[in-house]
Parts: C-alpha cells; sequence; structure tokens
C-alpha cells in the first residue's frame, strides 16, 4: 500500500525479527502456497506490542496460517494467560505445531484445527484480545460471534481491511464477494456503539477496535 522503499525503511526501524520468527518467515516462503499471508516483521511487531501493553489473560487468533502472528502474541500475554488460535487447514498443522514447540511457547498456545465457526462456540471465558485474519466472507460473523464477549476495553483486531485498495469507490464497479464482506465489516464496526474503532493504513489494513 505504500512505496516499497518507504516501506523497507519502516523495517529497517522497527526492532528485527529474531531467529525464530526469522526461520517461520523462511520456511513459509520456502514450502508454503501464498507466503505473502504471514505478517511479516512490522505487522508482528505491532501485534506483539498491543499485546505486551494489553496484557491479555485470553486471546483469540481466527487464521493462524503459519503461527507467526500468534507467536507475536504469546509474547504478550498476561501471566496465566492463553491464545487459542483457530485455522482450517489441517496440512499445515505437523508443521506450525513445531514452529510453536521451537518458540517455547507451546505450553500457552492452544491450536485448534477445525471450522471458526463451530470452534468458537467452544472456547469458555471473555477474550481480551482478538485478531481476526481468516476468510473475508465470514469476517462480520466472526466479528459477532466475539463483540459481546469481550471484556471491557478488550482488543479486536482486523486484518486486511483496505483489500489493496479495493475499498476505495473507484474500484468498486464490479465487486467481488470478499470486496464486499470487507466495505460490509468496516460500515459494521464503525456503525457499533459498543466499540471505538481507527483503521491503520500498516500493510494491508488493520482495523482495531476497543470495546467501550
Amino acid at each position: 500500500m505504500i512505496d516499497e522503499a518507504l516501506f523497507q525503511y519502516c523495517v529497517d526501524y522497527s526492532s528485527p525479527e529474531d531467529d525464530i520468527l526469522a526461520y517461520i518467515n523462511r520456511q513459509t516462503h520456502l514450502k508454503v502456497l501464498k507466503p505473502r499471508m504471514l505478517s511479516g516483521p512490522v505487522q508482528g511487531k505491532f501485534l506483539e506490542l498491543i499485546s505486551k501493553l494489553h496484557r491479555p489473560q485470553l486471546a483469540l487468533e481466527i487464521g493462524t496460517y503459519t503461527g507467526y502472528a500468534t507467536i507475536c502474541m504469546a509474547r504478550g500475554l498476561g501471566k496465566g494467560g492463553k491464545i487459542v488460535t483457530l485455522d482450517i487447514n489441517e496440512e499445515l498443522e505437523n508443521m506450525v505445531s513445531g514452529f510453536f514447540r521451537k518458540s517455547g511457547l507451546q505450553d500457552c498456545i492452544d491450536y485448534r484445527i477445525g471450522n471458526a465457526l463451530e470452534l468458537i462456540p467452544e472456547i469458555e471465558g471473555n477474550f481480551d484480545l482478538v485478531f481476526i485474519d481468516a476468510d473475508k466472507t465470514n469476517y462480520a460473523e466472526y466479528y459477532d460471534m466475539v463483540v459481546e464477549r469481550m471484556n471491557d476495553g478488550g482488543i479486536i483486531l482486523a486484518d486486511n481491511i483496505l483489500w489493496s485498495g479495493k475499498v476505495l469507490a473507484k474500484y468498486r464497479k464490479k465487486l467481488d464477494k470478499d470486496t464486499k464482506a470487507i466495505l460490509d465489516f468496516n460500515e459494521k464496526v464503525l456503525n457499533d456503539p459498543r466499540v471505538e474503532n481507527v483503521i491503520l493504513p500498516i500493510r494491508d489494513g488493520i482495523m482495531m477496535a476497543k470495546k467501550i
């Protein structure tokens, strides 16, 4: 969304990836389809710092992919806290579980494979931090499932909110289902009196909503 050289400057002047995150980054690019889905160092550090500032007891991630963002958020959990991360791709399970063990954070990461719409109701407790980064057509439904379960002051983050610029009016002549879903989601959050929100132009855009 921004000039590549300027983005690289952001990378260069942000705290760098450590060895485990750099390893996950490399392995994702070597072995997994669509590696650009990886959060990467700037977004990953943002998620880590949000978690460290908020110190969640229960965090939820919808869309694990290869676990990069999971590890970033797990590093900020409060004492005794855990992050539940959900993904539908069972083919990545062994590799991602290995990444979690390598990070040393496996005891506070609850990694579940299946349909998030079915798995979310099975999670006990209210959330302090939620990160939505899965199929765009269900963003609004994921939001509805978690917003009432957020503790006061809880943070919901949603990725890909700018959708490569397709949210702009000049690109809307032929809306695909994912773009429409993102537009509807952004409208829903903006008009939800239960939260206050801001869109951050980090990578492909992050919606940040705080439960009032």
